[in-house]
């Protein structure tokens, strides 16, 4: 009977370590974060949205990290074209949804108002949060 040794799984040395990243989360999570998700249907005023975002909350010297874009929520409806006879005969619409994500660390009370103040684009919609 020949033994097998049994390896046991090792990081590489050349592999980024788990710690420094918890380390980095810890701090993160030590702050307040103020989580805001922008939505529209036309990229290009979603991107002028983001932009004035960022623009407002540096103004006020904010650490932002941002925009990350969120995978874009595609909805499609198929329809039939005629009312009866031409059954096969169908049209496909699509809407598309792009999101993005932008987060703001440490916000002071002036950021904040300036941010509920600030006036954007109809069609653009925006959810904030507190982590």
């Amino acid at each position: 009977m020949e033994k097998t040794a049994i390896k046991k799984n090792t990081p590489k040395k050349d592999a980024p370590s788990k710690v420094k990243a918890s380390k980095s989360l810890a701090k993160a999570d030590a702050n307040s974060i103020l989580r805001i998700r922008v939505r529209a249907y036309d990229s290009k005023i979603l991107d002028a949205s983001v932009k004035q975002i960022i623009e407002t909350a540096l103004r006020h010297d904010a650490q932002v990290v941002g925009p990350v874009p969120l995978p874009t929520e595609i909805k499609k409806y198929t329809v039939n074209r005629a009312s009866f006879v031409y059954k096969n005969a169908r049209e496909q619409f699509e809407m598309r949804i792009h999101r993005r994500l932008i987060d703001i660390i440490n916000p002071s009370a002036k950021i904040i108002e300036s941010l509920t103040n600030m006036s954007l684009p109809s069609g653009v919609n925006i959810d904030v949060k507190m982590l």
